[in-house]
């Protein structure tokens, strides 16, 4: 627009001064801008591009093919174009990336008339996550650099990688037993040592089951009621608020924290037992079908942002799979802890208030924390006072952490604490707790 307004100046200029091979030059200026833009603009509108990506999803180290064709369907050959397959910063940019991308996704090409031209690259997933690739962005323009034209072209692709699962230790199927003992709120299995009760008698009830004492304290008959005890599964809590996660330690503390999480559920799914999901991230396709993209571009910076995410979420909806048994209940956690990302909003303590209604007692509520706040201990306490029986799971802490937090949840009742300082700990996860009397000793149980 500058040159067209400088140009008309001009000419007006010539035109007053009466000057004619001032004036021819800025009619022949006047002409190239316009064609330059007719061109640019024809070029980008005929451009039709497809992408291949077979896989939907995928196991972290994979390899993943996707290839794009693009199309020239105009009568005109397209000199340049700048062709970029999107992927967010935060997947490829960082220091330790989450992909690895082997071949050119960007690249600039000369197409012809009614030709076609093919990109293709790998994509290695090294972490788990809900990756978007894509939108295709096309940038064109005329040979002067007078006029530039850009264009999103094809809807994303969305890949899931599952997370890392790690065999543990300790979960023999003979033994069925989860992290922690808990007791049934259904009488499947009852304990003849353990009275819970006395209640009158029932037609039908055996005679080893009367308490002759209330029998004769109150003139008829009373029965006792004793109390169900059997182990089965767990719901994890894992704590995935922004805060709990310094930058100093990710992405490997919080792909410790899934790691452990995705683990924990399999060994329980293995064992038949039920087991469930809680946690306070927000979901990958929920941010998505939030947020959106937008197919539309004037500028490449705006064109770029189509494939960005927000790093901010303030979800004060927590994320819940409900504590069942079955493959298909593993795979949904699986699917939920692969998509997980962090978020802003509810705190640990939070989470557990809003969904303390919703987990069963007769299953072992496992905390996956990255710290131990005063605040996550009474939590924690409050669950343990109710019943519930709670162990906590403590990642990668150093040992002046380690030492506040393990102090602070024995202060709560909470004696059921483990730690986890790498990966390779996480096969003995099971069979390793931290000692009472000291947090920098561990002691090996019989599981």
């Amino acid at each position: 627009m500058r040159w067209v307004l400088g140009a008309v100046v001009l000419l007006l200029v010539a035109l007053v001064l009466e000057s004619g091979l001032l004036a021819y030059s800025m009619y022949v200026l006047l002409a190239l801008l316009l064609l330059s833009r007719v061109l640019a603009r024809n070029w980008i509108g005929n451009l039709k591009a497809t992408r291949h990506c077979e896989h939907a999803t995928a196991e972290i180290g994979a390899k993943i093919p996707v290839s794009i064709n693009l199309s020239n369907t105009g009568w005109l050959p397209v000199p340049w174009v700048l062709i970029e397959d999107l992927l967010p910063a935060r997947v490829e940019g960082q220091r330790t990336p989450r992909l690895k991308v082997q071949g050119k996704r960007i690249q600039i090409r000369m197409i012809g008339a009614h030709r076609d031209v093919e990109i293709k690259y790998h994509l290695h997933p090294q972490m788990r996550g809900y990756y978007q690739i894509g939108p295709l962005v096309l940038e064109s323009g005329d040979l002067f650099g007078l006029h530039r034209r850009f264009r999103v072209e094809t809807e994303p692709h969305y890949l899931l990688v599952y997370p890392k699962i790690m065999p543990l230790q300790g979960y023999e199927l003979a033994s069925r037993r989860p992290i922690g003992e808990v007791r049934l709120t259904h009488r499947l299995y009852e304990d003849p040592t353990r009275i819970a009760g006395v209640r009158r008698y029932e037609a039908g009830d055996p005679l080893n089951r009367i308490h002759w004492r209330a029998t004769a304290r109150t003139g008829e008959l009373h029965c006792k009621t004793y109390e169900p005890s059997t182990l089965t599964g767990a719901t994890l809590l894992l704590d995935f608020h922004k805060a709990g996660y310094h930058d100093r330690g990710e992405p490997f503390r919080s792909e410790l924290a899934v790691t452990t999480a995705a683990s924990l559920a399999n060994a329980i799914y293995e064992m038949g037992q039920q087991v469930g999901l809680v946690s306070n991230g927000r979901d990958a396709v929920d941010r998505i079908r939030l947020e959106g993209w937008q197919g539309d571009a004037r500028t490449r910076q705006a064109a770029q942002q189509t494939g960005a995410m927000h790093e901010e979420s303030q979800r004060l909806q927590p994320v819940v799979v409900e504590t069942r048994r079955g493959v298909e209940q593993f795979h949904r956690i699986r699917e939920t802890l692969a998509r997980v990302e962090f978020t802003d909003g509810l705190t640990f303590s939070q989470l557990v208030i809003e969904t303390t209604g919703r987990l069963p007692r007769d299953a072992t509520v496992v905390a996956i924390l990255p710290d131990v706040s005063v605040e996550t201990a009474l939590t924690l306490g409050n669950l343990h006072r109710q019943g519930f029986a709670v162990t906590a799971v403590l990642i990668l802490l150093d040992d002046e952490q380690l030492e506040k937090g393990y102090g602070r949840l024995l202060a709560e009742g909470v004696r059921d604490v483990r730690h986890l300082r790498d990966e390779a700990s996480l096969v003995m996860l099971c069979q390793q707790q931290v000692e009472h009397s000291t947090p920098y000793l561990m002691v090996t149980e019989l599981v």
